[in-house]
Parts: structure tokens; C-alpha cells; sequence
């Protein structure tokens, strides 16, 4: 069992920046990759970006590519989502998790992730 907690969350004005941290412990997520997730009122969960357990593969949805960014600090069993422009659009609840065996970062269905957290609202007014 993974145990996934998301954080850094919050009202933004559009334009702003956010960082949001994913911290997994219980079973490793050694050699697994990591996704975001966002969902808005009313809509379905929806991919934002997915990263290799190295690092050296990353996808992103092209709503969000050039002003996001997903990194992992594998030491500290932790995932990164950098949101830099953000725009109203982007108001959702944002779910890290951790992919099936043998998902890859080109799997975009949230179906294809095993483990969940529990979401970090993120709201950017206008």
C-alpha cells in the first residue's frame, strides 16, 4: 500500500505560480511513474503530466506544456508539480499518483494508476 499527500495548494491570481508536493511512504514507488491529475467541478479527472522514475521521460497535456513543470526527488520519495502562468482554467483539484506496473508517461487514463492522494485544491481567480 502507497500512502500519497499532496500540498502547496491555495488562491492564486491569474499569472501567479504554485508548487505542489507529492510525498509518498508505505510500499516504494522505486521504478514506478509518477502522474498528476486535475479535476474541476462537474468534469472528469483529467492527465496534467506524468514523470519516469529517472526522470528522463516526461509527458505533459498540452493545455498545461510550457507552464508547467514536473520533476521528482526520488531521495525523498517526492514529486513535484510546478505551475508557473496559471489561468482560471487551471482551478481544479490536483491528484498525484503513482502508475500501474508498466504504466509509461505516455498513458494518459487516470484508470492506469494504482494509488491516489488526496487531492490540494488550486484556485486561480481572474
Amino acid at each position: 500500500q502507497v500512502h500519497l499527500v499532496e500540498s502547496g495548494g491555495g488562491l492564486v491570481q491569474a499569472g501567479g505560480s504554485l508548487r505542489l508536493s507529492c510525498a509518498a511512504s508505505g510500499r516504494t514507488v522505486t521504478g514506478y511513474v509518477m502522474g498528476w491529475f486535475r479535476q474541476a467541478p462537474g468534469k472528469e479527472r483529467v492527465f496534467v503530466a506524468a514523470i519516469s522514475w529517472s526522470g528522463s521521460s516526461i509527458n505533459y497535456a498540452d493545455s498545461v506544456k510550457g507552464r508547467f513543470t514536473v520533476s521528482r526527488d526520488n531521495a525523498k520519495n517526492t514529486v513535484y508539480l510546478q505551475m508557473n502562468s496559471l489561468k482560471p482554467e487551471d482551478t481544479a483539484v490536483y491528484y498525484c499518483a503513482v502508475g500501474a506496473s508498466g504504466t509509461t508517461v505516455t498513458v494518459t487514463t487516470w484508470r492506469a494508476y494504482d494509488y491516489w492522494g488526496q487531492g490540494t485544491q488550486v484556485t486561480v481567480s481572474s
